[in-house]
C-alpha cells in the first residue's frame, strides 16, 4: 500500500485518480448511466499540469477508450468550446470556457459565501494564508482562499486537491466523522510517501485523529511538502457532519510546531466555529 512517491517539491500534487478511473457508482446493468457522458467527462479530466496537450492517440491512451470514441469526444468537445486545437501542432488543450463548469460550482457553493468573511478576519488575526476545502473521495479541494503578503512555501491554487490522510484539513475532516465512516476512507486510499515525515500507519493515523477529536483542531508538519505546515478544524452542519475544513498555513520557516498549535490553533477553532454556526442559520 505504501510507496514512495517521486517529486517532493512539486507546487501541486497529482490527484490520486485517473481519469480513466471508473465512477464507484458505475454500474454496467443501469440503464439510466450514460457511458458516452462518462467518455466525454473522462477527456475532459485527462488533462493536467502533466498533460497539457495531447494529440488524438494520446487522448484515447489517457482515457482508456478506442481511437474512434476519443475522436468523437474531441469532436464534439471542440465544436462545444470545451477544448481547443493548435493550429501548428494539432495537439489539443483545454479551451477557457472549460473553467465555467469549476466557476459555477464555486459560484453556488453557499459554504464559501459564508466561509469568507470568516477567513479574511482569521488572515487578519493570524497574519497567515487561510483556506477552506471541501471533500471529494479521499481527497479535500480548495474551494477558497485568502493570501497573506508573507512568503509562502507552496502555491495551491482554488481546484487544488490534497489527500486525507496526510493533511491537517482532511484529518480534521476525518476526525469529524464517525470513526467507521473515516477508517472506510483511510483504507481507499494510497498512502503514498510523500516526505520523510508523511505518516501512513493507520494506528498512527487514528490516533492523530483521536487527539484532533479531543483538541478540536488537526495539524500537519511537513508530511506533504517540506517547509509546509497547516493547523485546521473541521466546519460542521446542522446535524453535526462535517461538510469541509478550514486552515492555516504556518510555514515552518516562520513558526515552530508547538508554537502554531498555542497561538494559531483556537482562532482556527473560533473561525470553523462561527462558519458552523452560521451555515446552521441557513437551514
Amino acid at each position: 500500500m505504501n510507496r514512495i512517491k517521486p517529486g517532493l517539491q512539486t507546487d501541486v500534487p497529482a490527484t490520486t485518480g485517473d481519469a480513466s478511473e471508473k465512477s464507484d457508482a458505475t454500474d454496467p446493468s443501469d440503464a439510466l448511466f450514460n457511458q458516452s457522458l462518462e467518455k466525454g467527462i473522462a477527456v475532459l479530466r485527462a488533462f493536467s499540469a502533466q498533460r497539457r496537450t495531447m494529440t488524438l492517440p494520446e487522448v484515447a491512451e489517457a482515457t482508456s477508450i478506442t481511437k474512434s470514441s476519443a475522436q468523437r469526444m474531441i469532436y464534439t468537445l471542440e465544436k462545444l468550446g470545451y477544448v481547443k486545437k493548435h493550429p501548428r501542432t494539432k495537439r489539443y488543450q483545454l479551451a477557457a470556457k472549460a473553467m465555467q463548469i469549476g466557476f459555477n460550482y464555486l459560484a453556488a457553493d453557499t459554504l464559501i459565501d459564508v466561509a469568507n468573511p470568516f477567513l479574511s478576519e482569521l488572515t487578519n488575526v493570524t497574519g497567515e494564508t487561510t483556506n477552506l476545502t471541501e471533500p471529494d473521495g479521499v481527497e479535500m479541494v480548495y474551494v477558497a482562499r485568502f493570501v497573506c503578503t508573507k512568503f509562502l512555501p507552496i502555491h495551491m491554487p482554488i481546484g487544488s486537491r490534497i489527500p486525507m490522510y496526510c493533511t491537517a484539513s482532511g484529518r480534521a475532516y476525518l476526525a469529524a466523522l464517525p470513526e467507521d465512516e473515516s477508517r472506510a476512507l483511510l483504507e481507499r486510499s494510497e498512502r503514498v510517501t510523500h516526505t520523510q515525515y508523511t505518516v501512513t500507519d493507520l494506528g498512527e493515523i487514528d490516533s492523530r485523529l483521536a487527539q484532533a477529536r479531543l483538541s478540536g483542531y488537526a495539524s500537519n508538519r511537513e508530511e506533504l511538502f517540506i517547509g509546509d505546515m497547516t493547523i485546521a478544524a473541521a466546519v460542521v452542519d446542522g446535524e453535526r457532519r462535517p461538510v469541509g475544513s478550514v486552515h492555516v498555513v504556518a510555514p515552518t520557516s516562520r513558526w515552530t510546531l508547538a508554537e502554531a498549535e498555542q497561538r494559531l490553533a483556537p482562532a482556527v477553532i473560533d473561525c470553523a466555529r462561527g462558519i458552523s454556526n452560521s451555515i446552521r442559520t441557513l437551514g
